[in-house]
């Protein structure tokens, strides 16, 4: 017994990482690296954005401040950790760097799918009950949303870092991913997890199936009042401000539920690695420019800055 909580709580796991040491490594750590700084400049613009300019000062835009900052920390508590193993050449991360790494992770993940959830609800309010907008969802109301959805992402973060660190691990401590990822690490544990299993099918209804559900009931609310409108102009107002979170749900969601959501009998470590892709690195790069392109506000809020910076050059 002793032997085994030693071999627990003792010595670094080893990450086996997503990139080969060769020219095709660097060339796609490259590309990873240029997706990270685009991620961070895009989310950090978004941020300034809607901070200084009154005109955001909605509670939409305050959503999405909040959405935007859950992204730099997902994808910062991720790819420093890719880069620095790889330009080093080693592998290893300490029992509780990967505890850490896995509490961001849940935390984070958690907090951008509730976020999202209390999106839809605004953009809910917002269509389907106009006059009562000021009542039901106003700035005070979405700080307080917002703050919910980061305490929900922390209590989820720590319960599931818990339970995952006390797991013995006295085989193999090669995790076959790019990260701590819950999926991952109880492969590599020796004892039967279906127990564990179950608790986080309960955490990924909580924070996936639920949330997944309200928002789909939302759109589906909103989809009924919008084709009702008898202004041409007045629907493609609104399908221009609904599809761009709709594209970020069905990305975000999407990737989150094939992961959390399968048996670990159906888990491969190819297919983990791929999705983490997509909802740790991708998705935080491709948020900021959805959003941005495809909102006025935002891009005559760019413009304004712009403007701004060039006058007071020349």
């Amino acid at each position: 017994m002793r032997e085994e909580k030693n071999q627990t709580f003792g010595g670094d796991f080893i990450l086996q990482g997503l990139l080969d040491q060769n020219q095709y490594g660097l060339l796609f750590l490259s590309l990873i690296l240029i997706v990270y700084i685009v991620a961070i400049m895009g989310n950090t613009v978004l941020i300034f954005l809607i901070h200084f300019d009154i005109r955001l000062h909605t509670p939409m835009y305050i959503l999405l401040k909040h959405l935007s900052l859950t992204d730099i920390f997902n994808i910062s508590n991720t790819v420093p950790k890719m880069a620095f193993n790889y330009i080093s050449g080693s592998k290893s991360i300490t029992f509780a760097g990967c505890g850490i790494q896995i509490f961001l992770c849940v935390c984070f993940v958690g907090t951008e799918c509730l976020i999202l959830t209390v999106m839809s609800y605004d953009r809910y309010v917002a269509i389907c009950h106009p006059l009562r907008y000021p009542i039901l969802m106003n700035n005070r109301i979405s700080v307080i949303l917002a703050a919910c959805c980061w305490l929900g992402g922390i209590i989820d973060g720590i319960i599931n870092t818990i339970y995952l660190m006390i797991l013995p691990f006295c085989g193999t401590r090669t995790i076959e991913h790019f990260l701590c990822e819950i999926e991952a690490m109880m492969r590599i544990s020796c004892v039967d997890t279906s127990e564990y299993e179950e608790k986080i099918y309960v955490s990924a209804a909580v924070f996936f199936l639920i949330p997944f559900s309200i928002i789909l009931v939302s759109y589906g609310q909103i989809l009924r009042i919008v084709f009702h409108m008898k202004s041409i102009e007045a629907q493609k107002k609104a399908f221009s401000t609904c599809s761009s979170h709709l594209a970020v749900v069905a990305m975000f969601y999407g990737s989150c539920i094939f992961t959390y959501m399968r048996p670990k009998s159906y888990h491969t470590a190819s297919q983990d690695k791929v999705i983490g892709i997509s909802y740790t690195i991708l998705a935080p790069m491709l948020n900021p420019v959805i959003y941005s392109l495809r909102n006025k506000d935002v891009l005559c809020a760019l413009k304004k800055v712009f403007d701004k910076a060039l006058s007071h050059r020349n």
